[in-house]
């Protein structure tokens, strides 16, 4: 569940993977539960396929800067769906490196106002950033687009709630992770494979993670803070 910082952790078996060695210690320590969150929203809940097999599909990520960001661009791009995202101005240029077709400003209007530069309407949100209103996403959503919220507030529960009892074919749907193995195990093969990477921002020792943190405080990270003994 995160939240703990220690050398050593007791893991129930049946939600750990071994670590390939191909992998580093770094990257497999940032694979959970950012890429989890991410695949579980694409797929799970919104219905990517991502072998490219399905319909043509237009994906809004925001805030594409924080890892569950990073890592859904990259699933998404598997799944061969057009991605617009939406991060720090400093981080535009990363962001299309993962794969992003459009990259937005999040601190310019059109940003805030989660337009995309080409004027396309979202089949799928993948809503990673601040609490956001339903009133700044529905003018850019498809006519059956969808909005996953993985950071859920009473707000966006409560807008749930009411585009069910309504019937709207534009609903925004509360995403709460469920950790399995047999997807870390799924994306950790993508890892292995270099077909999904784990970006990592910065490495600190453990013995001095006050700087780890004070640096996650800044909110100006772009991917993963990895601790090491």
């Amino acid at each position: 569940n995160g939240g703990g910082l220690a050398e050593f952790v007791v893991a129930k078996a049946n939600l750990t993977v071994i670590r390939p060695l191909e992998i580093s210690a770094a990257e497999g320590a940032g694979i959970p539960c950012a890429s989890l969150m991410a695949h579980q929203a694409l797929t799970d809940s919104a219905g990517l396929k991502l072998d490219g097999t399905g319909k043509p599909t237009n994906i809004l990520i925001t805030n594409a800067s924080e890892s569950v960001g990073n890592y859904a661009i990259q699933l998404a791009k598997l799944g061969n769906a057009h991605v617009t995202a939406t991060c720090a101005p400093e981080h535009i240029d990363l962001a299309k490196s993962l794969g992003a077709d459009e990259v937005v400003d999040q601190t310019t209007p059109d940003g805030q106002a989660l337009k995309s530069p080409s004027g396309k309407k979202y089949d799928i949100v993948i809503h990673w950033g601040e609490p956001t209103s339903w009133s700044a996403f529905e003018p850019h959503l498809a006519s059956n687009g969808k909005i996953f919220d993985v950071k859920p507030t009473p707000s966006s529960i409560k807008a749930y709630a009411l585009k069910k009892l309504t019937f709207s074919k534009k609903q925004l749907i509360p995403v709460i992770l469920s950790c399995k193995a047999e997807n870390m195990d799924f994306l950790t093969k993508l890892v292995k494979e270099g077909k999904v990477k784990t970006v990592i921002d910065s490495k600190y020792s453990l013995s001095n993670s006050e700087d780890a943190w004070a640096k996650n405080a800044e909110n100006k990270i772009f991917g993963k803070i990895i601790l090491e003994p």
